[in-house]
Order: C-alpha cells, then structure tokens, then sequence
C-alpha cells in the first residue's frame, strides 16, 4: 500500500483523495491526448488532488530507453540544469537555476507548495551557464566549466549569429560570442526587460526566428485562474516578439496560461510552444498542450480552455474572448507538466525521424502521478500524427518515488537527444546504437 507522504496530506486525504493500489492507477484517470481529446467534466473540491513522488537516487541504474538505442549521463552533480542548446561546434550550454516563485495567497496554497518541494532537489539553483565539450565526438564530454555566471534564474537559450542569448527571469541578456569559445568574455549586456513582478511563473522560454530576426519568450501568467487579480496579469500569460537587434517588443500571440518551452519547426519556421494548463478542477482538466502559434492568436487563457470551454472561476467573463479562443493541435495530458520541446533530426533513426520530443517533468495536482518522462510525438505532413511514444523512462519508480524529473528536451544534430534532469541534476544523452 501507498505509505501516508506528510501531515499536509493527512490534511487532503479526508475530502476524498482515492489512493489507489499500488502500480495501478486509479479507475477516471485515464490519458487525456491527441488532436481530438474527449474532455470530462470539470470537477472542484474544497482541496485540489495533491500527491507528489518524492526523490530516490539512481544508484547503478539508467533511464529506460527503446531497443537500438543507448543512454549516458554526460554531466552530473549539476545545480538545478533546466534548458539546454547544442552549438554548432557540438558544445552543450546548460542554463542552471531555481527561480523566485511567489507568495502562497490562500492556505491551500501553502499546502500545495509545500507538496510540490517535497519533489524537488535540495540543491540551490546555479544562476549559471555551464558549457561541456565533447572534443573527439565520442559521446563523453571531457570538458566541463562555468561559461558564464552571477545570472539571474537562467531559462531560455538562444544562439543568433555571434550573440548568446539567455532568457533570465526578469529579463533577456546577450553574450558575445566566437565559436568555440569556452568562457564568456565579459559581462552580459540587457537586450529587454521581462515582466518578473511576483513572477508565480518564473521560468522564461525562448527560441530564434528561423531569420534571426527575432526571438520568441514565454511569460508565464502570475496565477492558476486570475486569484490575484487580472491586473497582476499584465503582459502575461503570452508570448512576445522581441527585435534580437534593438529589444522592441510586442505581444505575439496571448491567452497561454504558462508557455514553458518553444521552438521552430524546420523547413516552415513556424513557432511551436508547449503550455501548462490549469489546475484544481480535476485529475483529467486540462491537458497539457503542443501547438503551433499563430501570430495575434489567443488560446482561452483565463476564460476557456480547449477552445470555447468556458471557466467559470475566470470573472468577470469575456464572451468575445471565448469565441476567439483557438483549439491546440495537441492534447499531451493533463498536468504532465511539459517543460521541454524540440524537433527531432532524420540522424535520431527512422523510428523517430519525424515528430517532436516533449519532456515532462510530473504531476502535483493529481491523485495518481502522470509525465516524469519523455515522449516522442510523431509528426506527418508537418502536424501531429498519433498517440504520443514514450521515449525515455524510469524515472518514476512507483506513485511514490521518482529518481528524476525531465525538464529542456535539445536535439544534436549529429544524433542524439539531451534531456536536462532537475531532480538528479544529471545531463542525460540519447543517441542510436547504429549511428
């Protein structure tokens, strides 16, 4: 049987948290994916669902991985590595950082926030980019140190040119940059300032327009469902343009709750982004979702949810909003907590030529864990085509223990897959046998 996991808990389990038999998920909480979910009905209780694994060591084991294919752990003992990006020399940058959060409105809060720590790592964030080379290609990175330090809850990374862009909680900065360089040359330059008042959603996503013209960041909203105001919620909840060359910004496409990774599709250059839906109205609402941004789009956020599902919490209401409010493209399920996405490379295998890798770092608000893994979504004719594919796994033990959690999800062109680890701080690297 699952043991008691803390006094909060002791807190939740009276208004209803079915615990379920070990290894088996509870009956209702079955998957919430594809372009065309079934949504179930939304479902509030005095307290959320709230049950976290917590943290166990992987000893002598790896992640599980499909046949054919081999996993490392290039880098360990990191300090908290979130988002990665793969320099044309092969280089790995590594942004390392915790972030700010918030202060807990209600008492439920406090609970959840103190649920959520408990899956967490202790270590302190780095505030730090941190560069490994591997210099013969062989897959071991011999080489590892601090490229550039004294940041700020680092998140998002770019590379334009001869500039290094780093998307830090409260606002871009850019490096100068000459390839192979192994250490910044000096200290980072503010292309723009990013909306970090309170900052519920700290972390900052980022990507390069395929021209270079552009970068695109997330910023996540300041609540789960406007409790703290809309006013809190200026310039949040969105994506913005910023001009890579002079910092002008304009909102991009609105309504994402909390657009935590982005990326470009190759060939078309369109914008893709995963969001982090919602909370606190049931195990199965609202799923997690890849899309393609469109540009002045607007996706529900606080209004609806999945198209014209309206949010009655979200008040006042704005029926204009709901009816503009566009349906993603694909349903990943609900609180899987996608942090990661990118697209993969022919050099991945026939298998997993086509399609994007999503990193999921777990579920809190959920009575049965879902996500701490990394799923390949299969693409054909440029869209998602299929039930998603788990690709790395073993990370969770039981709905108990977890040994990692998976956050930035980077493609190397030369065939493999980098997947940043938050809970272990490992750096893991998958990559085909037969390359």
């Amino acid at each position: 049987m699952r043991r008691v996991l803390t006094t909060a808990v002791l807190v939740v389990l009276p208004f209803g948290l079915p615990l379920g038999a070990l290894g088996q998920a509870p009956e209702g909480t079955s998957p919430v994916t594809g372009a065309d979910p079934v949504l179930p009905e939304p479902r509030r209780g005095l307290l959320p669902d709230m049950v976290i694994p917590r943290p166990a060591g992987w000893g002598d084991d790896l992640p599980t991985v499909p046949e054919g294919y081999s996993v490392t752990a290039i880098a360990t003992d990191l300090a908290i590595p979130r988002q990665t990006l793969v320099l044309p020399n092969g280089d790995i940058l590594v942004a390392e950082g915790k972030g700010q959060g918030a202060p807990a409105l209600r008492p439920k809060d406090m609970i959840a926030g103190f649920i959520k720590s408990l899956g967490k790592s202790p270590v302190a964030g780095g505030d730090r980019l941190t560069l490994l080379r591997d210099a013969d290609g062989d897959g071991v990175y011999e080489t590892q140190g601090v490229f550039a330090d004294g940041l700020n809850s680092p998140y998002g990374l770019a590379q334009i040119g001869s500039f290094i862009y780093v998307a830090n909680q409260d606002a871009v900065v850019r490096f100068d940059y000459t390839d192979g360089q192994i250490q910044a040359s000096g200290p980072p330059v503010t292309l723009a300032e990013l909306p970090a008042v309170i900052n519920h959603h700290w972390t900052k996503a980022m990507t390069a327009s395929a021209d270079g013209r552009f970068l695109y960041v997330g910023i996540g909203s300041n609540s789960n469902i406007t409790e703290r105001g809309l006013e809190a919620e200026e310039d949040r909840a969105m994506i913005w343009q910023i001009d890579a060359q002079t910092g002008a910004h304009r909102p991009y496409a609105t309504g994402l709750r909390n657009p935590t990774a982005l990326t470009i599709q190759p060939d078309s250059g369109q914008l893709w982004a995963v969001v982090n839906e919602r909370d606190e109205i049931g195990p199965d609402l609202v799923p997690d979702y890849l899309t393609a941004v469109q540009e002045g789009g607007f996706y529900g956020w606080p209004y609806s949810y999945w198209g014209q599902n309206v949010d009655s919490r979200a008040q006042p209401q704005d029926p204009g909003k709901v009816a503009s409010a566009i349906v993603p493209d694909y349903a990943l399920g609900a609180h899987v907590a996608a942090l990661g996405v990118d697209f993969s490379d022919p050099a991945m295998g026939a298998d997993f030529a086509e399609g994007v890798f999503v990193g999921m770092h777990g579920s809190w608000n959920r009575d049965w864990p879902v996500g701490y893994k990394v799923v390949f979504v299969p693409f054909r004719d440029g869209r998602p085509a299929g039930d998603p594919v788990d690709f790395v796994t073993g990370f969770l033990l039981d709905a108990d223990t977890t040994r990692g959690r998976p956050v930035g999800v980077t493609v190397d062109p030369r065939g493999a897959l980098i997947v940043a680890d938050d809970l272990s701080n490992t750096l893991w690297r998958i990559a085909p046998d037969q390359p």
